[in-house]
């Protein structure tokens, strides 16, 4: 027994000797000694040269926390000063990191089971510089020594905390240059108040933008679910960061906030997330989580966007959007995040463009030969005003602000503006539109908007294009071909059964009628603007119209001043009845000739001659009245419109009376072009006798009409 204990105690004398020296060597320790070989083994481990250029020191401290025996235990506690990790030989900066101070404590008794435990490790103001070239190597990648098998030891490492930090980022393939600063936040900011100062913030942002008048974007029921969300609910935020630089030529300033470093780590943990960027004058900000973000594994988001042309985010989202008047949207952003095969689903999404409303859900998918955008878009309520940016319409101020180089000449009507084709090969689109109401003032009553926009090939395809218009429809398709220069565009539009007394409802003298509006539009041409379209224009226009009234106070209402002139010196201010009015024209590389342009009124036959040239924009047309009775006062001499059409110059011809006999002329005008304007001539269900183009009625009984269009 004496024995065993005098053992005992030379065993635990032993110990006792060991820890005891253990802590005088620690203690008393020449660390810096042992520099060049540490130096050294981490050059070798990461594949780049590491130095600790200042001291390294140690010392010993009990544990907080700790209970019982373990408790009365000193922890050794390390300290290294001005440490630098060093950057490939092409980088422009030498230093890939540098830090102040690194300190860290060990457990010791792990160490007896080759477990090296480390609590915390803390870095002192560390700084990185990250750079990639364009061929794509990068100054983040190590190159690390092949693996020679399992260690015999395990690092066990709990946490990271550091000052405030700084990262220069240097990209020169995606065209980037940025400085971030990153700070602890000191305590967490859980996610629900996050999410509700961002929505406060983002919300402004979209108001400022789009204007205080514009409609409240209405809420969805995203809105909910992402409150509810109890795997959002959980998330804390620990760190900021703010970041300022460049993005492809755009500036960038960022303010985001994100999860605690250690997080990172666990694939199957979501990484909460939050950002309020502006790239040039577009602002995007979100809210959510990251699931895997080492690998960029999956993001589920509540996004905001605004700015003042959703064309703006082709260089910062890759996806080919149109030019429109100031924007904003919010809805749930989910995503797959795969290199090259990457899918974003913005879904339930509602917005603003101008004063019109937006919603619906977009998918856009990087992977196949090129990424491609579908989905299904609505708006209640669209304004006439908000479509003209997809035309180039609007004026310079507008297109200044939405960042358009292109200047409308003061001399032209139609939009020079070109459409911007290089990117239409940047990706595929099949999107769905439905839209309630277009809103024209008083004017252009259109609603039940229906296409299906297909993008392929940088081949444009709105197909069909449909709308109701004045209680008819307009049905259309057209197809722009990008991926010719110039390109090549073709139209087809046939318009049925628009009633005049609705094209017009403010007009008294139209509300007893019932005459109807018909027309068939196809037309080919080639031009890179819709000026350079219009201006190269092959094809033909067909145009019927029956029992209405015209003068100059209704022209007035239709904003048409020369027209106005023209029924003034006519008919004076008299209202007069149309019995029929008929057009068949054809355009040739852009310059459109009258083989029919008639007014068959109560009064007299107006006959239309000449052409209008939509490339140089004039106008060459001569106004011919024949009377239908001794009226000879009021329709003394032929008129003309010349001039651009800017500046369009009517006038009074110069000569001979012209003499009765308006019906047999008027026989003589509509009998030619009596096939070609047939299928037109198609009398409302139930009103067969509406049509009060009785000569040409006459003669299509012996060439009976086509079926109706659409």
């Amino acid at each position: 027994m004496r024995r065993g204990r005098k053992i005992l105690a030379w065993v635990l004398g032993i110990i006792v000797l060991l820890i005891v020296a253990l802590i005088l060597f620690i203690a008393f320790f020449d660390w810096n000694r042992l520099k060049p070989t540490i130096n050294a083994k981490v050059s070798q481990a990461i594949g780049r040269p590491f130095a600790i250029q200042g001291d390294i020191t140690a010392h010993w401290a009990r544990e907080p926390g700790q209970g019982g025996f373990a408790g009365w235990i000193p922890w050794p506690h390390f300290t290294a000063r001005d440490i630098v990790v060093t950057n490939p030989s092409w980088a422009k900066n030498n230093r890939f990191a540098s830090l102040k101070t690194i300190d860290f404590r060990l457990s010791p008794f792990p160490l007896i089971a080759h477990r090296i435990v480390i609590p915390e490790i803390r870095l002192g103001e560390p700084t990185i510089d990250l750079e990639r070239v364009k061929n794509g190597d990068n100054t983040w990648t190590f190159k690390l020594p092949e693996d020679t098998g399992p260690s015999e030891w395990a690092l066990e490492l709990n946490a990271i905390a550091f000052d405030k930090g700084h990262i220069d980022f240097a990209d020169a393939q995606n065209q980037i240059t940025m400085g971030i600063d990153v700070t602890p936040l000191g305590k967490g900011i859980p996610f629900d108040e996050i999410m509700k100062q961002q929505e406060k913030d983002s919300r402004a942002q979209a108001n400022k933008t789009t204007g205080a008048s514009a409609k409240t974007m209405a809420r969805s029921d995203a809105d909910e679910k992402d409150r509810q969300d109890d795997t959002k609910n959980k998330q804390v935020y620990y760190f900021a960061w703010d970041a300022k630089g460049t993005y492809k030529k755009s500036t960038v300033s960022a303010k985001a906030r994100t999860g605690g470093v250690f997080a990172l780590r666990d694939a199957d943990r979501p990484f909460p997330v939050q950002a309020d960027a502006r790239f040039g004058d577009t602002h995007i900000a979100f809210v959510g989580t990251l699931t895997d973000p080492m690998n960029l594994g999956a993001l589920d988001i509540r996004l905001w966007f605004s700015g003042t042309s959703m064309s703006h985010l082709y260089d910062l989202t890759g996806v080919t959007l149109p030019d429109t008047p100031p924007f904003a949207t919010e809805g749930h952003l989910k995503a797959n995040l795969k290199k090259g095969a990457s899918k974003f689903t913005y879904e339930n999404f509602t917005g603003r463009v101008g004063g019109s409303d937006l919603g619906g859900t977009l998918t856009f998918d990087t992977g196949g030969q090129r990424p491609s955008l579908t989905g299904k878009l609505t708006s209640k309520q669209l304004l006439f005003a908000d479509l003209a940016p997809l035309i180039g319409g609007g004026s310079d101020q507008e297109k200044a602000e939405r960042g358009d180089s292109v200047k409308q000449p003061a001399d032209k009507v139609l939009p020079v503006e070109p459409f911007k084709t290089d990117r239409w090969n940047a990706m595929d689109a099949d999107v769905h539109f439905t839209g309630t109401k277009i809103v024209h003032g008083e004017r252009l009553p259109i609603e039940n908007v229906d296409t299906h926009l297909i993008m392929k090939d940088a081949v444009l395809t709105l197909d069909p294009l449909k709308f109701g218009v004045a209680g008819g429809t307009v049905g259309s398709n057209i197809r722009l071909d990008g991926s010719t220069a110039p390109m090549k565009g073709r139209l087809n539009l046939g318009a049925r059964h628009l009633k005049l007394k609705e094209l017009f409802p403010t007009f008294a003298p139209m509300q007893t009628s019932f005459g109807e509006v018909n027309g068939d539009a196809s037309l080919t041409a080639t031009g890179n603007s819709p000026a350079a379209l219009l201006g190269s224009s092959n094809g033909e226009v067909k145009l019927l119209i029956n029992d209405g009234a015209i003068s100059s106070s209704l022209l007035e209402i239709a904003g048409l001043n020369v027209g106005n002139y023209v029924v003034n010196k006519l008919f004076g201010d008299d209202v007069v009845k149309i019995n029929c009015m008929a057009a068949d024209l054809v355009s040739t590389n852009g310059v459109m000739e009258s083989k029919l342009f008639a007014f068959d009124t109560e009064k007299a036959l107006i006959n239309v001659n000449g052409d209008i040239d939509f490339k140089d924009e004039k106008l060459n047309l001569d106004i011919v009245p024949h009377t239908k009775g001794f009226r000879l006062f009021s329709l003394r001499s032929p008129l003309y419109v010349h001039g651009t059409f800017k500046n369009p110059s009517p006038g009074v011809h110069a000569g001979p009376l012209i003499l009765r006999g308006g019906g047999a002329v008027a026989l003589a005008v509509f009998a030619a072009p009596v096939a070609a304007l047939a299928p037109l001539a198609v009398p409302e269900s139930g009103k067969a006798d509406a049509t009060q183009c009785k000569p040409l009625l006459d003669d299509l009984k012996k060439s009976p009409p086509k079926a109706s269009a659409k």
